[in-house]
């Protein structure tokens, strides 16, 4: 995994129709105004320096430096036209359809309502804990709501760290291969409470109006206290309408979530759309023991929140209005017909509520988005605060830190002539660093994680090395 192919980016220049910047293998996951001086690539502290509270409790910034840019201008057609039902990863966008995050950035915000896990910690039965998880799981996804833009390729060795002392967690993660492209992250919980560790390597495809994000690659959970581990894999995300009309995001597919010490399994099928978009970001599904009995119902949207009952509270809640159904049969749209080629898909009028069933449980709600997030890139208040760099940081921070990486900074503070500028160049630096190691014949070597088996499924994964938070950073290698 560790070997790399022909690095196939382009150039990114911003105002002309060749501009290009590669679209993300990822279409699902910040601080301040500072210009980065480029030349100046290691910014190393000394070891175990760190400022008072790193990046812990303190008040995070509400806000991007610059809004976001228009994308009114740019027409992607000419680039995807060629490239229907290919996969995606070698083709090159327009920066300009960019959010100023990386990749290992947006993988952080699986972390935004890691409450989840601690509560799962704290319950004494598995079926309790299940339900936590299962919440925690579809969580994870919620921050892609409405999220449009796509985030920068990690460059081959970028690093991000993240620490919330008050969220009681702290997070690294690395980008391990370029060719496929692979993120590996670790998190472990600061009262030693759980380890929530995976490796994420997405396949994308353009179907002539969406873009679809196949997930590759396990996540799992360990609840160190009830010595159990939990696996599963996100489900598919997918981008409708790239070339004409509103861009709007659904996922879609099942999610199979196993506590490998009791045999207990949540199964939980995101909803496609349908086609009058009655089932858009719908939730359902349910837990069942290793005797596949089923315990306990789920339903609700990723979107909004999430709900659990009793099978035969749900079951016969379902049996009622079944009963309506049948006599509210719908006509096929007479419009539903027309080429797929030249009419976007209209995006389908969502409920705005779950409707809850008389005795249900809440397991998870959304957290309310800030009310300027429209021009923020949709961004949660989570993500906000991920490409924060605040005084003294950079000093503890590894070289390959994402904060630190000069492109995502340009775009944030609103700079998108240099952001163009400083991702070509990025891009053109390590293609050189691969022709070197070619010349020299000489692998890739990884820093943080290494190439293993997913204890629990045996799978191919990525596997935290350890020590990162000793910070010994004096071999990191010089990216940017």
């Amino acid at each position: 995994m560790n070997g790399e192919e022909e690095f196939f980016d382009a150039v990114t220049g911003f105002d002309s129709d060749n501009s290009s910047g590669e679209f993300s293998e990822a279409h699902q996951k910040v601080t301040g105004m500072i210009d980065l001086d480029t030349s100046k690539n290691n910014r190393i502290g000394k070891i175990g320096e760190r400022p008072s509270q790193e990046n812990g409790i303190q008040k995070h910034r509400t806000s991007l430096p610059a809004p976001m840019f228009s994308r009114s201008d740019f027409s992607v057609w000419t680039i995807l036209k060629k490239c229907v039902g290919l996969e995606l990863s070698k083709i090159t966008m327009p920066i300009a359809f960019n959010e100023p995050l990386s990749f290992l950035q947006r993988i952080t915000e699986y972390m935004e309502h890691v409450y989840l896990i601690h509560r799962a910690s704290c319950q004494p039965q598995p079926l309790e804990r299940m339900q936590s998880v299962a919440a925690f799981a579809v969580s994870a996804v919620a921050s892609q709501w409405e999220r449009t833009g796509k985030p920068f390729n990690p460059l081959l060795g970028e690093t991000y760290e993240l620490i919330r002392e008050d969220l009681g967690f702290r997070f690294i993660s690395e980008q391990v291969s370029h060719h496929p492209p692979i993120s590996a992250f670790h998190s472990e919980g600061l009262n030693h409470d759980f380890l929530f560790h995976g490796s994420i390597y997405p396949k994308l495809k353009f179907w002539g109006k969406s873009v679809e994000a196949e997930p590759r690659g396990t996540i799992t959970l360990e609840l160190l206290k009830h010595n159990e581990a939990y696996t599963w894999t996100n489900p598919t995300c997918c981008v409708h309408n790239v070339i004409i009309g509103k861009l709007w995001i659904e996922q879609y597919g099942t999610v199979e979530i196993l506590n490998h010490r009791t045999g207990h399994k949540c199964v939980l099928h995101f909803k496609p759309c349908g086609l009058f978009g009655k089932e858009l970001h719908k939730v359902e599904g349910h837990i069942q023991d290793k005797n596949k009995k089923k315990l306990f119902v789920i339903y609700g949207k990723w979107t909004e929140c999430l709900w659990g009952i009793d099978p035969v509270s749900y079951e016969s809640f379902r049996k009622q209005e079944r009963r309506g159904d049948h006599l509210r049969k719908a006509k096929l749209d007479d419009s539903s017909g027309k080429a797929d080629s030249d009419v976007a898909d209209d995006v389908p009028v969502a409920q705005e509520t779950v409707q809850v069933i008389p005795g249900s449980k809440l397991l998870w709600r959304i957290n309310t988005r800030p009310p300027n997030s429209a021009q923020m890139y949709n961004f949660t208040s989570f993500t906000v605060s991920l490409n924060e760099l605040e005084t003294g940081m950079e000093k503890t921070l590894p070289p390959t830190d994402c904060r630190l990486r000069p492109d995502i900074r340009g775009m944030e503070n609103g700079n998108m002539d240099l952001a163009s500028q400083e991702k070509e160049r990025l891009e053109e630096k390590q293609r050189e660093a691969r022709r070197e190691r070619a010349r020299e014949e000489a692998e890739w070597q990884t820093r943080w994680f290494y190439p293993g088996n997913n204890p629990y499924t045996g799978t191919p994964d990525w596997l935290y090395a350890g020590d990162y938070f000793e910070r010994n950073f004096s071999d990191c290698p010089d990216i940017y």
